[in-house]
């Protein structure tokens, strides 16, 4: 009994059945021809490793279904693997169904056609069409198809002038091909598969204008062949493959059986003369997964090398909407987008060893695909991209206008300050999310003063219900949009200046308290903003440093901490006076107010109510590394400041006073006049930023 049979017609089937019996599986390789059998022979003497022979026999000669049927009864092996040649169809029927009739485990492994670029090719359905498609050229033919299909050739009628035909040096080959004509230097008896620079000078050497092969993927020289015929200046015909019967990749047929025979070691399949899986047709850095942006969602917007991927593919992934545009092909589906259930789903499915994640519109545009490339990024994946149509590109040629000078935004499931992007730029995208988002975008662009914004909304882009409204903001804040929209917003008045040191006039004061401009404009030029920071105003007063921050800061947070009834109410009209909606305004004593709220990056204290210790303390806290500027106007607040720069751990401090002079008219004279002076302290945190 044999725990294993392996039909071993290919590189893949001898590789493995050495392989299993290295590690103590008893195999019964079977060949079609003697040849076949002593190169399964031969493979297992070459191979220098040592390892525990679990014993290999090897069976040559052609079988019958029933002769099949019989040998599986007689050894009753644990599987059966077909690891026949890919157009060896008939065989393949063969031995499934004497596996059924026999109830045997019936394995299929398929070698993956080769992904390399076939478009110089000229490719037939079968021999017959080959030779019909030569029947009208002239001009040597260099075949490379065997010698089984060899007679089909002799129907040209000068063709032992023109053809020269690669087959195996057996005595079997030899002889059929001399009773057909093929003699002399027009027979080339020889086993593959062949280097590059070999077939390059086989087909100079017989000055071939043609040559003909089957798609006999990476194991068979395939890649080679034609890289060679493109040096050499010879056309491709190329034979397509037959359909075959549902398999599994190499890599999968040694998961399957590790499981099967519960293997201790992993099976690896590689050549008696050491070259790795990448000869056997496996890519070497694991399993393929493309992430493809498939455009709009309709075929027709889809790049023809996206569409390619997903005909090739073992699987499909994606959300409902991006599977409905493919769903003609019918490939297996698993409906998702989020990274970390698409990688488990993976891994549960090893079987698929091609695999193609659709993307809405293209890669590299607030796109999945930068989640998902962090989640892959193991050995078991290899992880490329295809890059789509965007629809940022395809709204503005539909408006034929240029994108290059458009800020690109989305609020399409995250935040954006798109009241800030409007307002200092001229030309506006953004991707939406849901059914009420144009009216929230409206809403908002007229209550921090541009309704008269105009919009471009792009409804169902591409798909036969697409739809394009223009109107302001102020138009379109009652009207209703498809969930699936996009938004391009026009601003002609935007201000593309930097803001600082604003008027004290130019904001609503009444009684509270205000940090003046000069003192403003350093103190936050003190703080060394970015523009995704997310910063403390403590004591925050009418809002004028809020205000002033949030410019600067445009795609981060303000939160404004204040105690005073009136003084909150100040915030929020001064928030719509400079439109600055990425303020959030937060009522009460720091620092008991500050502690639910994110870490901080940067932190203005204008008032501390005789906290300042305590809220140094909690700054800290949250963020070890936080930039800090303080002011104060008074000795005991400077001495408290200085207390605290020894006592907590800071550093890069520096202290400043600023006294300011300003000019009144006095008659027909200027009058300088001092203001209080201000104490500045900036400083940070000796830890690091979190």
């Amino acid at each position: 009994m044999r725990q294993i049979i392996i039909f071993a017609g290919t590189t893949e089937g001898r590789a493995l059945s050495r392989e299993l019996s290295r590690q103590g599986v008893s195999v019964l390789a079977c060949t079609a021809t003697e040849y076949g059998g002593w190169l399964v022979e031969q493979d297992q003497e070459k191979w220098e490793q040592p390892g525990q022979d679990g014993g290999l026999e090897v069976r040559s000669g052609r079988l019958t279904e029933a002769e099949m049927e019989g040998l599986f009864l007689e050894e009753k092996p644990e599987m059966v693997v077909d690891a026949t040649h890919p157009y060896a169809v008939l065989v393949s029927e063969n031995i499934h169904r004497a596996c059924d009739q026999a109830r045997v485990s019936y394995l299929r492994l398929i070698r993956r056609e080769t992904e390399v670029e076939k478009k110089d090719c000229i490719q037939v359905a079968d021999v017959r069409e080959a030779v019909e498609y030569l029947r009208h050229t002239t001009g040597n033919v260099l075949l490379t198809t065997g010698s089984k299909e060899l007679s089909a050739f002799t129907e040209l009628p000068d063709y032992q002038e023109r053809i020269y035909a690669r087959v195996l040096s057996t005595l079997e080959s030899v002889e059929a091909c001399s009773r057909m004509g093929f003699r002399g230097r027009h027979l080339i008896c020889m086993q593959g598969p062949f280097s590059r620079e070999m077939n390059r000078a086989m087909l100079r050497q017989v000055d071939a204008r043609y040559l003909v092969t089957k798609e006999s993927g990476s194991a068979g020289g395939f890649p080679e062949k034609l890289a060679a015929a493109r040096e050499a200046g010879a056309q491709v015909i190329l034979i397509g493959r037959p359909l075959e019967q549902p398999g599994e990749s190499p890599e999968s047929v040694c998961k399957i059986l590790e499981k099967q025979l519960g293997l201790s070691q992993s099976l690896v399949l590689e050549r008696a003369d050491g070259k790795i899986r990448e000869a056997l047709g496996e890519k070497t850095g694991g399993r393929q997964v493309i992430l493809a942006g498939i455009g709009m969602g309709m075929r027709e917007n889809m790049t023809r090398e996206v569409w390619e991927a997903c005909t090739r593919a073992d699987c499909l992934i994606g959300a409902r909407r991006m599977l409905e545009s493919v769903a003609e092909l019918g490939r297996p589906m698993y409906e998702s987008y989020r990274p970390a259930e698409i990688r488990s789903y993976l891994e549960e499915h090893p079987e698929y060893e091609s695999v193609v994640v659709l993307l809405s519109g293209d890669v590299g545009f607030y796109s999945g695909a930068k989640g998902l490339m962090e989640e892959l990024q193991t050995p078991d994946f290899q992880v490329s991209l295809l890059p789509g149509i965007s629809s940022v590109v395809y709204l503005c040629s539909r408006l034929q206008i240029s994108w290059e000078d458009v800020k690109l935004c989305s609020v399409h499931g995250r935040r954006e300050n798109l009241v800030a992007a409007v307002r200092e730029n001229r030309k506006v995208f953004t991707l939406l999310s849901g059914s009420e988002s144009v009216g929230r975008l409206c809403r908002e662009l007229t209550e921090y003063g541009l309704g008269q914004v105009r919009l471009t909304i792009g409804e169902r882009l591409h798909y036969t219900e697409e739809r394009l409204v223009e109107g302001t903001a102020q138009e379109l804040i009652e009207q209703k949009f498809d969930s699936l929209c996009a938004a391009l917003l026009e601003n002609p008045e935007a201000y593309q200046g930097i803001k600082c040191c604003l008027k004290d006039e130019a904001f609503l004061r009444g009684q509270a308290p205000m940090t003046k401009s000069e003192v403003r404009g350093i103190s936050v030029a003190k703080l060394g903003l970015t523009r995704d920071a997310v910063v403390y105003d403590v004591g925050a007063g009418t809002g004028s440093v809020s205000v002033e921050m949030a410019l600067q800061a445009s795609e981060g947070l303000v939160y404004a901490v204040e105690k005073e009834e009136e003084a909150v109410g100040l915030i929020w009209e001064n928030m719509r006076r400079f439109g600055v909606p990425n303020i959030r305004v937060i009522r009460g004593l720091a620092p008991e107010a500050l502690r639910e709220l994110p870490p901080p990056t940067h932190a203005f204290i204008g008032g501390s109510s005789g906290n300042l210790r305590e809220i140094l303390c909690l700054l800290l806290e949250k963020n070890p590394g936080i930039r800090l500027v303080m002011n104060g106007v008074t000795l005991e607040t400077l001495s408290e400041m200085e207390r605290c720069l020894r006592e907590l751990p800071l550093k890069e401090t520096e202290i400043l006073q600023l006294t300011v002079a300003r000019a009144r008219r006095l008659g027909g004279y200027h009058l300088m006049t001092g203001q209080n002076p201000v104490y500045i302290v900036s400083c940070r945190g000796k830890g690091e930023q979190p």
